[in-house]
């Protein structure tokens, strides 16, 4: 920070009470009320340098006292003090943060050359010219302090220059920036690199308003000479400045204050809708040149503020969805903002990352021509959509632990993505037992609902192994993955037109349970003993298989099912020596037993 000394002389102005007086032989003879304070100077030597006081003062000769209202001035009496001390010689020191109000001051006062020779508004100028304006962070500081002398500093070309000199520098080549600079990021040792990163001047110029922060960025992107990345990341430097920490906040419909405390909470959230919708329409149109994170936090942001536009929102919906695929789960991790029905808070914010995927979805589906792999031959969709599956799936398992979550808000979620999205469900059954881990309490036809989204022959053998012992799951689910075990399992090694045509098959249904001539309905009594009736070790080795025996008994009234061992001999057929059986008795019948 550069400085400038004017005048030799020692201060000797003293305050009392709300008077400001100058020590002097001389008594006084003008009086200056500036707001609340009153100032008791002298005509000379203010009147020689101030052509504004000479034209109030119509006859400088006259001996009697003058007192004269200068309420007016920009800067108030801070600034008018800086200009009276320079008229007495008194030594000030000028910088950057008080050059914006002694100069509009000084301009006021009319202290020009044409007044006397070697005045104050000659001296500032050169000031501001061989100093702030070389400088980096003086021009920044000045231009901040343009703020409360907005209409002055924009008249008198400060704030023109300061943001010509930000620009200029921002586009000095990297090798040849060689002023202070701040550059806090972290693991960033500035004494370990000898050339200044890229983006560094996006921190200094954060501190502006936002008003001149758009000027400086509009200005450095019309040049096209940096990349729109830049751009974008000056954005999140602002963003992360000056907006809220959504991670941090809570939901303001919960809090209570007083009536103070509201109006000001109400002015700060004015100022940061103003700000959030003003980097939104300064997000440079090329795809990535901020990150999908970004635009979701900005957006769970405008959720949280509330009051801001819908084209914005609808602007940040629009750019997350195309960038969904490069998206984290960390990403995705959004607090909620808004209560729900039974007055229990979410943790995350689904309905965000819904409206996301579903303004996602329509964009994939005008780019795509079909709805299976066969009818859709570009793999960039193909693999756009599987990435976007991952991560939800991925989303799910995390969401699933949150005690508040209402399982249909997680089943639509889930259901929104097309099944050509998921090649396997194995993710998908790990968000499952998750839930039912976590939500012991649910109902059997919720139970049921959430694993209806579940395609059994998606699985892997391993998670299929190990859902058929998941005492979580409904009967239902554990017979289809039995179903389909046997008739994976009684089949030779297939060939390749086999496997072709089995890859075209349809998720196991209800009329192929029908085939077993099984009432599911009637088996829920059997769910306890699921664990002693399923042979673990045909689920651990692969020389066996699993093989339901007499399926067109009616259970209804009672009856069995025999579950048998088959081991494979050398021939390569299936033996079946031992066997269990699972009894279902009437109401007028002993429990179920084995024989």
């Amino acid at each position: 920070m550069k400085f400038m000394k004017l005048g030799t002389k020692p201060d000797t102005f003293y305050t009392e009470e709300a008077t400001r007086t100058v020590i002097s032989d001389a008594p006084s003879d003008l009086v200056i009320q500036v707001n609340n304070i009153r100032y008791l100077l002298h005509k000379f030597p203010l009147l020689p340098k101030c052509g504004l006081l000479q034209r109030l003062c119509s006859d400088p000769e006259d001996s009697d006292s003058v007192t004269i209202e200068l309420h007016d001035i920009p800067g108030g009496e801070d600034a008018f003090e800086l200009c009276a001390k320079f008229c007495y010689g008194i030594t000030i020191n000028l910088s950057a943060h008080n050059f914006v109000p002694a100069f509009c001051a000084a301009k006021f006062l009319r202290m020009a050359e044409s007044v006397e020779k070697g005045n104050f508004i000659l001296k500032l100028e050169s000031f501001f010219h061989s100093c702030i304006l070389e400088g980096w962070k003086d021009s920044i500081v000045t231009l901040k302090t343009t703020n409360k002398l907005s209409e002055w500093s924009e008249n008198l070309g400060i704030i023109r220059r300061c943001i010509d000199s930000i620009v200029e520098k921002i586009l000095t080549p990297i090798s040849k920036v060689s002023w202070s600079y701040t550059y806090t990021r972290p693991g960033y040792t500035q004494k370990r690199h000898q050339i200044a990163p890229k983006d560094w001047w996006t921190e200094d110029i954060s501190e502006l308003d936002i008003e001149l922060f758009r000027c400086i960025a509009t200005a450095v992107r019309s040049t096209y000479m940096l990349p729109p990345q830049l751009i974008g990341e000056a954005l999140h430097v602002y963003a992360c400045r000056w907006l809220p920490d959504i991670t941090k906040t809570k939901t303001r419909s919960t809090e209570s204050s007083s009536g103070s405390q509201t109006q000001t909470d109400a002015i700060s959230v004015g100022k940061n809708r103003r700000i959030l919708e003003t980097i939104v329409s300064m997000i440079p149109s090329d795809r990535g040149s901020v990150s999908v994170g970004f635009l979701l936090r900005l957006l769970s942001t405008a959720i949280y503020l509330g009051g801001v536009s819908p084209l914005t929102k609808t602007e940040l919906r629009r750019r997350a969805s195309i960038q969904f695929e490069e998206a984290t789960v960390g990403d995705l991790l959004l607090p909620s903002h808004s209560p729900s029905d039974n007055h229990h808070q979410y943790i995350y914010d689904i309905d965000l990352v819904m409206t996301v995927l579903e303004s996602y979805l329509v964009l994939w589906r005008r780019q795509s021509p079909g709805t299976t792999p066969a009818e859709s031959n570009n793999q960039f969709l193909m693999s756009s959509i599987r990435k976007v599956a991952k991560i939800i799936d991925s989303y799910l398992q995390v969401v699933a632990r949150d005690i508040n979550t209402p399982v249909m808000k997680l089943v639509s979620l889930a259901e929104t993505l097309p099944a050509i999205a998921r090649g396997k469900h194995d993710d998908l059954y790990k968000f499952i037992n998750i839930y039912l881990k976590e939500h012991p309490e649910l109902s059997k036809t919720e139970r049921k609902r959430l694993c209806r989204i579940l395609d059994c022959q998606k699985l892997s053998p391993e998670v299929r192994a190990h859902a058929v012992k998941n005492e979580r799951l409904p009967l239902r689910t554990v017979v289809q993955l039995l179903f389909f075990e046997q008739e994976s399992g009684s089949r030779a090694a297939p060939q390749p037109q086999e496997l072709v045509s089995r890859r075209k098959q349809t998720p196991f249904t209800e009329h192929d349970i029908s085939k077993l001539k099984l009432d599911l309905s009637s088996l829920e009594s059997v769910k306890g003993t699921r664990k002693t009736t399923i042979p673990e070790t045909s689920l651990k080795r692969s020389d066996k298989k699993l093989q339901l025996v007499e399926p067109e008994r009616n259970l209804e009234r009672g009856g069995t099912i025999t579950v048998t061992e088959g081991v494979e001999s050398e021939k390569g057929q299936f033996d079946f020596p031992k066997k269990k059986v699972i009894q279902r008795t009437s109401k007028l019948e002993h429990k179920g037993r084995d024989r």
